[in-house]
């Protein structure tokens, strides 16, 4: 099962949780596992078709742009992250 390490600003929904193991898939299902497990998080993460604005997926240290369809490996780990733009 995939590890997936919850952010701080999201933990009040699993009641404290940290991280959680899910089946693997894609992040789309990771997702859809994590909103049944913990009702409200799934609108934190998803708006509609994509990553809520501002955050980012992490598959195994690669920051990805795939989103949703992102690629979870049965072993792998998933943070959700601040996604960091801008620049001068």
């Amino acid at each position: 099962m995939a590890t997936v390490f919850i952010p701080p600003q999201m933990r009040d929904l699993t009641g404290g949780c940290s991280q959680v193991e899910v089946e693997a898939g894609s992040f789309r299902k990771v997702v859809q596992q994590l909103d049944e497990a913990f009702p409200g998080l799934g609108v934190r993460i998803v708006d509609g078709d994509r990553l809520v604005s501002g955050l980012a997926v992490s598959v195994d240290g690669v920051v990805s742009s795939f989103g949703l369809l992102t690629k979870v490996g049965a072993e792998s780990e998933v943070h959700i992250v601040a996604a960091i733009g801008g620049g001068v």
